[in-house]
């Protein structure tokens, strides 16, 4: 199942952004999902629940502080986030932090057609409520065997995968969540998407391609080509801009080769996921 523009115009829909380790890129992720649908004319609604680390949080406000010091326009969500309870009793502050994430996802959805959640880098009651809501979960995933170890372990001479990783677990059983929720006929589109992509074709490059594919058929995602290292996504943050913005921003900014192969690396993606691209 992707994320279809008709199935937009029916029910909103909701994008997880999700790993269980940090570092991966999902903050990036989610604001150029959440700019692609902006730029396309749909409703979107952008939700933190890592807001102890707030880097979403403090992309938007960038975003926001952006346009009013330049004045131009550039959309924005609606935006929300939850932090963690902070009720000594555990199983109280459970329920609180469930209560609380399923009122916004409840508000978010009713009033937009998408909904980006971005969730913690580490194993969190809030990341995992977060997950269950998924009808399309992304996971950026650095390419390396460091990183791929939260979703497999890994023969380190074949290169084949032993047994599932502890990350995986948790989509698993998220999966359960959100079928008792809304069916057990219902799940969500998983998507790993391989950041920090090499130039060239090396040793580790094809042994990761050989590991994540064995891995993908045997619990259940599907995979993506992610965003190479470059310079220009950590400048982008300061003034809350993506490669899509640009040209709407009127930074001034030059649109350099590797401007134009990151711009299209972002494309890339959003055409497997499903989601329209709009010319920038």
């Amino acid at each position: 199942m992707s994320v279809t523009m008709e199935q937009a115009e029916d029910t909103a829909r909701i994008i997880v952004v999700g790993n269980e380790k940090g570092g991966s890129g999902k903050s990036t992720t989610a604001m150029h999902m959440i700019a692609a649908l902006l730029n396309n004319g749909y409703r979107v609604a952008a939700l933190d629940l890592d807001a102890r680390q707030a880097t979403l949080s403090h992309y938007l406000a960038n975003r926001k502080n952006f346009t009013e010091r330049k004045g131009v326009h550039l959309p924005m969500p609606a935006f929300d986030a939850i932090l963690p309870s902070t009720n000594a009793d555990r199983v109280a502050a459970k329920a609180e932090d469930e209560a609380r994430v399923a009122e916004a996802v409840n508000r978010l959805t009713a009033q937009n057609d998408f909904l980006v959640i971005d969730t913690p880098g580490s194993d969190s009651f809030l990341g995992r409520i977060g997950h269950s809501y998924a009808d399309v979960l992304i996971t950026p995933l650095n390419d390396s065997f460091v990183d791929l170890d939260i979703l497999a372990a890994v023969n380190p001479e074949t290169y084949e995968v032993a047994r599932p990783g502890q990350y995986a677990q948790i989509v698993f059983e998220s999966k359960m969540i959100r079928a008792k929720r809304v069916g057990m006929n219902r799940t969500f589109d998983w998507i790993v998407m391989r950041n920090r992509l090499g130039q060239l074709d090396s040793k580790n490059q094809q042994a990761m391609e050989k590991a994540v594919t064995a891995l993908a058929r045997r619990i259940g995602f599907r995979t993506a080509p992610g965003f190479s290292e470059r310079v220009i996504f950590r400048e982008l943050f300061l003034d809350g801009l993506t490669l899509l913005d640009l040209r709407k921003a009127k930074t001034g900014v030059r649109m350099s080769m590797s401007h134009v192969a990151a711009r299209q690396e972002v494309r890339n993606l959003l055409q497997i996921i499903g989601l329209p691209v709009a010319e920038s």
